[in-house]
């Protein structure tokens, strides 16, 4: 019997993304809550971000990690002209190169692009889920080569609609005259009407993106439910406090009083103070009465949804020192968190190597010849003090002992 060959196929018969328009009222992620729907989530997102402490906590306990870690360019197996322009280009260091500061960094930094400010604002696809960027070079007339000048951002605030092929890969955005936010018309070259920017101009950073749905996942969508809880208990807290304060105040007519108004008057009118006092006529009573029983225990309702937004982005560690949990746990947490901000640090890092590195490299020396790569240092590594120490007793750098230790995983209890 002979054997079936194997199938070759060179063609897509099936599809990522359902075939239906995808203008701006269509959700890419199958939301079911009314308002997390795109684009009305981008203000839901926003507000989240900046009205909450703990949200705004859990974001930067995200993020100072990975902004702050060693970024550099590797060029191995690549040549050095090419390795040193995208160095460079995005004005960061070569690894194991004598020295690890960054090239051209006496430079003026005016119409330069700058990765550690690119990196902040890349890493709003965390709160968005989605964050794009046009790219832009400017032509070195000196030597001929198109140089990257800046990644323009394109904030989410400002996306109208995300067209997906078939296959569920991108082809263009555009930005409409509209801002999501309802902010004013959004103007483009004098124009209010929008523009559409393909995907060779793109840089799309998107979390979590599955099938067609370059709109990705919001870090803060499983905490959207604890937010909301908890804003609304605060709410409720602050006009329990405002109520209940000091007692809700009862005027208690005389046997003979039969007109209450002056009584009313002088109860809605108590106020604590020096001169703060009442006159009553004979017979009359004015009392502050408290609440009868107990008031939910809202200060306890509130901590938990804390505790479970910082549990939506495994920063567990957040909720020591509170009614429960010990510090002795630090570490674990710590380290179980790390390797969350390791994953999103490489998303990053893939990302900016397919559709930056590469398409600098494309453009100016041919699609065939091999691109460095954008690496960093593990999240957490103690690389930097090492570097201080060495830098204060004046030694000069060993690149292949810094590749060691760089490559070393750490123990504990200081033996390998």
């Amino acid at each position: 019997m002979a054997e079936t060959p194997t199938a070759r196929p060179v063609r897509e018969r099936g599809y990522a993304r359902a075939a239906s328009s995808n203008v701006w009222w269509t959700d890419l992620t199958n939301e079911t809550t009314p308002e997390l729907r795109w684009p009305l989530s981008i203000n839901v997102f926003d507000r989240m971000r900046k009205q909450d402490a703990q949200v705004a906590s859990v974001l930067r306990a995200v993020t100072s990690p990975i902004i702050r870690t060693r970024w550099s360019i590797d060029g191995s197996g690549c040549a050095p002209e090419v390795t040193e322009f995208v160095a460079r280009n995005l004005g960061l260091p070569i690894q194991d190169a004598p020295t690890d500061e960054p090239l051209d960094a006496s430079l003026r930094g005016r119409d330069r692009f700058s990765w550690d400010d690119h990196l902040r604002l890349a890493l709003l696809m965390l709160p968005f889920g989605h964050m794009y960027f046009e790219q832009v070079y400017r032509l070195d007339e000196a030597t001929g080569l198109f140089m990257l000048r800046k990644l323009g951002e394109r904030h989410p605030a400002t996306i109208a609609n995300v067209t997906v092929a078939r296959d569920g890969g991108l082809v263009s955005i555009t930005q409409s005259g509209t801002n999501a936010l309802g902010g004013l018309a959004l103007t483009y070259n004098g124009s209010s009407d929008g523009v559409t920017i393909p995907v060779s101009r793109l840089v799309a950073y998107v979390l979590d993106r599955e099938g067609g749905n370059w709109l990705g996942q919001s870090l803060l969508r499983s905490a959207y439910k604890n937010w909301l809880l908890k804003d609304r208990a605060l709410r409720t807290w602050s006009q329990s406090i405002d109520r209940q304060g000091m007692g809700l105040p009862i005027y208690t007519a005389a046997e003979e009083e039969t007109n209450l108004d002056a009584g009313q008057e002088i109860a809605a009118g108590a106020r604590s103070g020096d001169n703060s006092g009442a006159a009553l006529p004979h017979g009359a009573q004015f009392d502050l009465v408290g609440v009868s029983g107990s008031l939910p225990d809202i200060d306890s309702f509130v901590r938990y949804q804390d505790e479970q937004i910082a549990r939506a982005v495994l920063a567990h560690f957040l909720n020591l020192g509170t009614q429960t949990g010990s510090w002795a746990l630090g570490s674990t947490f710590a380290d179980f968190f790390t390797l969350s901000l390791q994953a999103i640090a490489e998303e990053v890092r893939d990302t900016a190597n397919a559709h930056i590195i590469e398409d600098l490299v494309d453009i100016n020396f041919g699609a065939t010849v091999p691109a460095p790569r954008l690496v960093f240092d593990e999240i957490g590594s103690r690389a930097s003090e090492l570097d201080r120490v060495r830098e204060a007793a004046g030694l000069s750098s060993d690149a292949d002992l810094v590749k060691f230790l760089r490559s070393t995983p750490a123990t504990q209890g200081g033996t390998a």
